[in-house]
């Protein structure tokens, strides 16, 4: 394998953008799914079982067609069109938001629905104010939160289909580490296409690694 091209500018360009996007998805998708789910295990209206099936639904929606809708979104006659954020890193990181944000919603409100009430009643025992009950859920819940995150960002750094439709692969602008791969691939190069492929896993250990550690030390010092 022909590891000698990771030391070009260009292949730096392309793993940097992806760590961009994926960084960025997974904060605002993790946010807001995180924050969503928890409103919607606490939250009673009807149609509620309506709209848990939607967000299970969409957990499983094929990721070219969320890329097809935000390109129908944002291209310049789209109804977000005065955004410019077609074929840009910004567009890319909206789809995978849409990718993301589903999921986390999902594993959280499962969680939730699951520890939630025992929570609330312990805290309520406590004599706690809604506020201190809301924080002891999310200490409580903080591992099952950090491995919903942890999807996410598995999912942002490995996709594809989304980001190829909406930032079109551009080098040097859009080109990100899997569709690099993909178009090495249609190009017979498979030495540089499996380095590649290599390197991103690799990158992506890391990336696990060091957040592991991270949360084991936050976890830690919160025990003492």
């Amino acid at each position: 394998m022909d590891f000698s091209a990771f030391l070009t500018p260009g292949t730096l360009t392309i793993i940097g953008t992806t760590l961009r996007m994926a960084f960025a998805s997974t904060v605002i998708g993790s946010t807001l799914g995180i924050v969503l789910g928890l409103l919607l295990e606490k939250s009673r209206f009807p149609g509620k079982r309506a709209v848990v099936r939607l967000c299970r639904t969409l957990m499983g929606t094929p990721p070219v067609v969320i890329g097809l809708v935000v390109y129908l979104l944002l291209m310049r006659r789209g109804p977000l069109g005065f955004l410019g954020w077609i074929f840009t890193v910004q567009g890319m990181v909206f789809a995978q938001v849409l990718i993301i944000l589903p999921i986390v919603c999902g594993m959280v409100y499962s969680y939730a629905c699951r520890s939630a009430p025992q929570i609330r009643a312990f805290a309520k025992t406590m004599g706690a104010t809604p506020f201190q009950t809301r924080l002891l859920m999310i200490r409580e819940m903080r591992g099952e939160m950090y491995f919903a995150v942890i999807t996410a960002f598995g999912r942002a750094i490995s996709e594809v289909g989304a980001v190829m439709i909406v930032g079109g692969n551009i080098v040097g602008r859009t080109r990100v580490m899997t569709t690099a791969i993909t178009l090495m691939r249609g190009m017979g190069n498979y030495a540089q296409a499996i380095a590649l492929g290599v390197a991103l896993l690799v990158l992506a250990f890391l990336i696990q690694s060091l957040s592991d550690a991270l949360y084991k030390d936050s976890a830690v010092e919160e025990n003492f």
